[in-house]
């Protein structure tokens, strides 16, 4: 399973996957509560999914690291974790995963070149 991402579940909150965004997020959380639902009582953990997407990078990350969390202890609840990630990443047009990127610098002299893809945090140079 690839894991959830904070930019993706920042990326729902932001708007940019607009009313899409909204059913995926509440396709979540119903996820997660079916999962509870099925957990015997007192076993819930910590697996708590916030009424809206958590629209800073910190709160996303939070939540993006106890829903791998959860995956990696539950292969049922990773399997449908991961079905879910997919469907969001397609409706949403957001990309994350497996890709490529290809850059072509040329002429003049660069003093600082990033190639990337779905960055997840801040980037800083210099020192």
């Amino acid at each position: 399973m690839e894991p959830i991402t904070a930019g993706l579940l920042v990326a729902l909150a932001s708007g940019t996957a607009g009313a899409a965004g909204q059913q995926i997020w509440a396709s979540l959380r119903d996820l997660v509560a079916r999962r509870r639902r099925g957990e015997a009582a007192g076993d819930e953990g910590e697996l708590e999914v916030p009424a809206e997407p958590p629209r800073s990078e910190e709160r996303a990350h939070q939540l993006a690291e106890v829903l791998n969390e959860r995956a990696e202890q539950d292969p049922d609840f990773a399997r449908a974790l991961d079905i879910w990630r997919r469907r969001a990443s397609a409706e949403a047009g957001i990309r994350t995963g497996p890709g490529e990127v290809r850059n072509v610098i040329s002429g003049g002299t660069q003093s600082t070149v990033v190639q990337a893809r779905d960055i997840n945090g801040p980037l800083t140079f210099g020192g």
